[in-house]
């Protein structure tokens, strides 16, 4: 039974999925966008939606918390300095993932993970 178990394995040792988790959150923050699988674009979009809302405060501890969770400083300063302040009034929903078909070698479906346009 998966009694208060959350998330997704992927099929992964811990160690290796929090690796990917980490090295799509980082793309996703760097290119705006990414493309992977259906399963691993819900799992990035879980942690990255807390690291925005976390980064929105904009305090030093909250940029030391987004730290903690994503290790990597320059992606840092580009969630705090121009991802988080598109969101500060939306309350949550800051990606989206669109289907965009399947992966020729294995049939798995792909998804689109990106950030959402902020309306004018």
């Amino acid at each position: 039974m998966k009694h208060q178990k959350k998330g997704r394995g992927l099929g992964l040792p811990a160690d290796r999925r929090l690796a990917l988790i980490r090295s799509m959150m980082r793309s996703l923050v760097l290119h705006e966008a990414i493309t992977t699988t259906e399963a691993r674009a819900k799992e990035v979009q879980r942690h990255v939606e807390s690291l925005v809302s976390v980064a929105r405060q904009g305090t030093v501890h909250a940029r030391r918390v987004a730290l903690a969770a994503l290790p990597d400083a320059g992606a840092i300063n580009q969630l705090v300095h121009e991802v988080a302040p598109r969101y500060a009034t939306r309350p949550g929903g800051y990606t989206r993932i669109t289907r965009v078909g399947h992966r020729r070698g294995d049939g798995a479906q792909l998804a689109r993970l990106e950030f959402v346009p902020v309306e004018a």
